[in-house]
């Protein structure tokens, strides 16, 4: 009895182990480091930026800039420049499986078993790819607040 309640133990907590390691897709994406970066849109940069806005705002908005260069007057612009792949795909599998078996035990000393068994399995899937870019060009003034905002977005 004591034996029983042991093993059952063991399934018990090898379940909740395998579990505790297990991950949904989304909660992976949320690991990824980049993913924060992944947040600006066109969208964003549209609604977040202001002609009068101070640096520290456009930072706090859309975070460091990949690009900062100065003109001749020494004004800043910011450069904002994001590449991303998207990868979708769709895959469907299935199959049919077979079993048959006959047994008869005719004396203790012989014994005629049949069986067979037969299957089939079909899978399917399809890729695709989606490549797009986002260039967001922020220029300040002399006093660091910002003059134009200027951005190009593509998807191919």
């Amino acid at each position: 009895m004591k034996g029983k309640k042991m093993k059952k133990i063991f399934i018990l907590l090898s379940i909740i182990l395998l579990n505790l390691g297990c991950m949904t897709a989304s909660e992976h994406q949320q690991d990824l480091h980049s993913s924060a970066e992944r947040e600006m849109t066109l969208g964003v940069a549209q609604k977040e930026i202001r002609v009068g806005m101070s640096q520290a705002d456009v930072a706090e908005a859309l975070g460091s800039p990949n690009i900062v260069t100065k003109d001749s007057d020494g004004n800043e612009s910011w450069v904002y420049d994001k590449i991303a792949t998207e990868v979708s795909y769709s895959g469907d599998s299935g199959g049919v499986g077979i079993g048959a078996g006959f047994g008869q035990k005719l004396s203790s000393k012989s014994g005629l078993i049949l069986g067979g068994v037969g299957g089939y399995s079909k899978s399917a899937g399809a890729v695709a790819q989606t490549q797009k870019t986002l260039t967001v060009v922020i220029k300040f003034d002399e006093n660091s607040l910002v003059k134009t905002l200027s951005y190009h977005s593509s998807k191919f």
